[in-house]
């Protein structure tokens, strides 16, 4: 395969809405396949569906056994034949920094080695890299990962979201919000920089647009202070002072902060509401024990502490918004009262990304799989252990 060129000055010269097709035209061109297709997950993360064409063998639900949903949740290549041809399917995922996007389907006139799959990885990793920047100047992969219309106020929260999942090689971070085409109030926020990973959770308070509005408010003003150079009680106090100037006490965002240094374990945090946070370590699920002080933007001029603990290396951190623990249909116990940890529980031998999804899942069947009656966010954080220790792990 050495005679083949490299890819990506291929993609870069793309439209930002060609990549797909700039992609197929390649592998057809260079590894004598049949066709390809490019499957995206869709905003619950329930489905995979094409770009190129509107059907394909291999989209569909991922509760079903395809071999699209084993290459997605599996993160690796799975190859099988095809039934009226002896030709191979080859499905890579499509995956940057830990943010699982798709899969890249490659049907192939004969068989595949291991040269030719090692290439259809670089293609596959490029490719992903390509479509999570042109997504920012088109609506077409927009288009194919949504089953329904959005909500405006939906539509405004997705677009805030640095992403599903970020990843290095100590730790995982995934987060899920639902209902995901009516969410209105609830979000999550990151930010890695060196040793530094800041995660923010929060809640506004109402209901609609003006709940998004409230939180987008909040989430900038956040982001305004730690590009600034501001740490924690600055990020919480600027947000603080800027909800309360526009609203002047009467909406407030209850907001969970955290800084964990990659390096240490060592996590600083703020409790400004009613996200809650559950630490796994072995085989035990216990709360994180934070004094809380008062949602963001509540009074003027109000000023914020931090507390600090540590992670060991293995330990999960999950946090969850009150449309999680609170979570009381029919009239029933609260969900974090009946099932919740458990369903923490039942994560512990899957990765921060299938994790996310699996307590959703629990809380939708908790809610007998109707609408939810409140926004639901769910953050997934895995931290290895030092930088040093996993890096020898992995020599």
């Amino acid at each position: 395969m050495s005679d083949v060129p490299a890819i990506g000055p291929v993609l870069r010269r793309a439209r930002p809405d060609q990549v797909a097709d700039v992609a197929e035209r390649y592998v057809t061109e260079h590894f004598a396949a049949r066709r390809a297709e490019v499957l995206l997950a869709d905003y619950r993360v329930y489905g995979l569906w094409p770009v190129l064409r509107s059907a394909h063998s291999t989209a569909g639900s991922l509760h079903e056994r395809t071999t699209a949903s084993r290459a997605f949740g599996s993160q690796r290549t799975v190859l099988e034949a095809i039934d009226d041809a002896n030709g191979t399917r080859v499905l890579v995922p499509l995956t940057v920094w830990s943010d699982r996007l798709g899969v890249l389907v490659v049907e192939l006139a004969d068989g595949a080695d291991e040269q030719q799959l090692d290439a259809l990885r670089t293609v596959a990793d490029e490719l992903a890299l390509a479509l999570a920047v042109a997504d920012r100047s088109t609506d077409r992969y927009r288009l194919a990962r949504r089953r329904q219309r959005l909500t405006m106020a939906a539509e405004m929260q997705w677009d805030m979201l640095p992403g599903r999942a970020l990843g290095g090689h100590n730790f995982l971070l995934a987060g899920q919000l639902e209902p995901a085409y009516a969410v209105s109030g609830d979000h999550f926020d990151w930010s890695l920089d060196g040793n530094r990973l800041t995660v923010t959770i929060l809640n506004g308070d109402g209901s609609g647009i003006d709940a998004t509005m409230l939180t987008v408010l909040a989430v900038t003003a956040m982001r305004n202070a730690r590009r600034s150079g501001g740490n924690l009680i600055e990020q919480a106090e600027l947000a603080s002072d800027t909800v309360y100037g526009v609203h002047g006490g009467e909406h407030s965002v209850a907001t969970l902060l955290l800084e964990l240094d990659l390096n240490t374990g060592h996590m600083t945090a703020i409790d400004a509401g009613s996200p809650q946070a559950f630490r796994m370590r072995g085989g035990q699920t216990t709360p994180v024990k934070l004094d809380h002080q008062l949602p963001l933007g509540m009074f003027a001029d109000t000023r914020y502490e931090v507390q600090t603990f540590d992670l060991d290396p293995g330990e999960r951190l999950f946090v969850v918004s009150d449309g999680v623990h609170a979570a009381a249909p029919g009239g029933r116990a609260a969900y974090g009262d009946r099932g919740l940890l458990s369903a923490l529980r039942g994560t512990r031998l899957q990765s921060a990304t299938e994790a996310v999804g699996s307590v959703m899942r629990g809380l939708h069947e908790y809610h007998d799989d109707e609408d939810l009656a409140d926004d639901a966010v769910i953050v997934c954080l895995d931290w290895q252990g030092a930088t040093e220790a996993v890096a020898t792990r992995h020599a």
